[in-house]
């Protein structure tokens, strides 16, 4: 049985709150962080050209019909590399998921939760460390180079606050003013006004990282959960209509006029992607996924079949299976959701690949923080510092960022906690301006005061 903290539930209820309109906010003590996204405006919409039924935030002068138009003419354009947000949420045990194997220390820190050395695949960049047996599909996908490993990521200075923390990570910078999203902070100097499928959150809510203050943003339960009309049925004609203003706009794909040739490159692709999402109620995907009660494996079948189908997504956001705040009984609850999110990742890489559009997609993997070194006495481990991250894709790097700083002398805080060795904030400087190609200093406060590591090939 999971035991979450009242910091961890409480956030949770308020992050909730937020995201649903007319319920109001939890109190939130003085100095507390008020999550990024708060106060948008929310609607729904049916993306008739799309073929599903989306919650967009902000764009409060977005009419459907702009939106139908601002989706068709952003799929009939230049593909844009995709990057996927994945959040383990609770502070997983970076010292479980790559654990020191042979250390005396580990064993005398925690003499009941300690892998035994027999178990795991060997991290083949450190001999000091092995996999959990649970991710077995990650130790596959970096063995494959298409992994690079951030064994003690953080930042200086560590809140030991899921709510805070968390913040921090989701707008990137150490501040509880910062009211936008470090994604959602990128679109409003790189999206456009009329696409909220740039900044996708694969959930019920609204993920924090992707709030924007200027351009739209949507939320999705997932693409198999679409419609095609609001509170009402079809019009017997819209499929006519779509086939005839897609022959009118392939009659002028050759015209010199660049404003009319961009009308019917727009007609065309929304007659395209209506007929590639109709399929949706039943993904059928080219790999088998995890099979689970949790959303996390479906969303991501779902993800790669609006990849698939040319839908223009640039920022996605999503909450992996699990919940890592394990205070108690750490070794059951972190095998099952860990087992479930790395197979679920080894499978959505392997279905990009099977599409053919890996290389446009690169995954990054964050958690609030790590758990402390020394186990406490339910068989659990508290709130620590420094966690684990993961890169994922064909274009990673693939090599491991930062160091492990071992669990001796140097390596731990005053407080028993991984010291982190890279911070959050360089590398998302580095996914900024490596994989989205646009200026970190604009969007990362102080992004300066970071070093940027190489992150791709």
């Amino acid at each position: 049985m999971m035991s979450d903290c009242r910091d961890c539930t409480r956030t949770k209820l308020l992050r909730d709150a937020v995201a649903e309109a007319g319920r109001g906010l939890p109190e939130i003590e003085p100095g507390m962080p008020v999550p990024a996204g708060t106060g948008l405006s929310r609607r729904s919409f049916i993306a008739r050209s799309a073929g599903i039924a989306l919650a967009v935030y902000g764009g409060s002068k977005l009419t459907p019909w702009a939106l139908d138009d601002g989706i068709a003419a952003a799929a009939a354009g230049k593909q844009a590399p995709v990057l996927v947000s994945i959040f383990l949420e609770g502070g997983i045990d970076s010292l479980s998921v790559l654990f020191p194997a042979g250390d005396p220390e580990y064993y005398t820190l925690r003499p009941k939760l300690a892998l035994p050395e027999s178990v795991g695949a060997a991290f083949s960049e450190d001999s000091r460390l092995r996999w959990h047996p649970a991710a077995a599909a990650l130790a596959q996908l970096h063995a494959e180079g298409k992994v690079s490993v951030l064994p003690a990521i953080g930042y200086n200075r560590p809140d030991h606050s899921h709510f805070t923390s968390r913040h921090y990570w989701e707008v990137g910078a150490t501040d509880p003013h910062v009211r936008s999203g470090w994604l959602g902070r990128y679109l409003d100097r790189s999206g456009s006004a009329d696409n909220p499928l740039q900044g996708l959150s694969l959930d019920k809510r609204l993920q924090p990282a992707l709030a924007t203050a200027k351009v739209p943003i949507a939320s999705l339960d997932g693409p198999d959960r679409y419609g095609f009309s609001a509170n009402r049925k079809p019009h017997p004609l819209e499929r006519p209509m779509l086939d005839a203003a897609a022959q009118l706009g392939a009659a002028h794909a050759a015209s010199r006029d660049q404003g009319l040739r961009q009308v019917g490159e727009a007609a065309q692709q929304a007659r395209h992607l209506a007929g590639e999402l109709r399929g949706f109620g039943a993904i059928a995907s080219p790999v088998a996924y995890p099979s689970s009660v949790d959303q996390f494996p479906r969303r991501l079948a779902g993800l790669a079949a609006m990849l698939g189908a040319g839908l223009p997504l640039h920022c996605v956001a999503l909450t992996a299976t699990g919940h890592y705040d394990t205070h108690a009984t750490q070794a059951e609850d972190l095998q099952q959701g860990l087992q479930t999110t790395a197979d679920s990742l080894l499978a959505f890489q392997r279905d990009l690949e099977a599409r053919g559009i890996a290389d446009r997609v690169l995954v990054h993997v964050w958690s609030e923080f790590g758990r402390r070194a020394r186990e406490n006495g339910s068989l659990g481990t508290d709130h620590g510092a420094a966690g684990i991250g993961f890169l994922i894709g064909s274009r990673v790097r693939g090599r491991m960022i930062g160091e492990f700083p071992g669990i001796g002398p140097g390596g731990l805080d005053a407080l028993g906690n991984l010291r982190a060795t890279v911070d959050f904030r360089g590398i998302y400087a580095g996914l900024i301006e490596q994989w989205l190609g646009a200026d970190a200093g604009a969007i990362i406060p102080g992004a300066s005061a970071f070093a940027r590591p190489t992150l791709l090939k």
